[in-house]
């Protein structure tokens, strides 16, 4: 299906994952969230303006680790406002991710629900799995004890 014929909230969760995290760029934030937007992403949680810095600031943190990072929609579903997707992203971590870069390819699978009014977010819950990028980029092996 083509993007231009996917429900509203998946188009919009669409761009904050190909515009925004691939593409670092932080202003499709303003313009794809609401002003009281509600993050419940671990990490992000926040209303509001804090919310809005949080998911700015991750946008950066991402892409500096993987600025090569694409993102794939793979699956979506909507009710409502409410929608549901799963992006899979693959990239190389050049950048700096919990120490030093790997190098390394990676592969996640992402999950994101969200609540889309009038083109914008006003709600928002991220899965990212963080649990295999730590484990692809060589973070894991360093945390074990002995490891140097």
């Amino acid at each position: 299906m083509h993007a231009d014929n996917l429900p509203e909230g998946v188009q919009v969760l669409r761009r904050i994952l190909f515009e925004g995290f691939a593409r670092g760029d932080t202003a499709v934030v303003d313009e794809l969230c609401a002003a009281d937007l509600i993050e419940h992403q671990f990490g992000l949680e926040g209303r509001g303006a804090d919310a809005i810095a949080h998911v700015k600031k991750a946008i950066t943190q991402v892409h500096e680790a993987m600025p090569d990072l694409r993102y794939e929609l793979e699956d979506w579903a909507t009710r409502g406002t409410v929608s549901w997707v799963r992006f899979r992203g693959r990239g190389t971590n050049t950048g700096p991710f919990f120490g030093p870069p790997s190098g390394k390819p990676v592969e996640l699978t992402v999950v994101d629900i969200a609540a889309v009014v009038d083109g914008r977010i006003t709600e928002h819950w991220g899965v990212p799995d963080r649990f295999s990028l730590l484990q692809q980029t060589g973070v894991l092996a360093r945390l074990r004890p002995g490891a140097p």
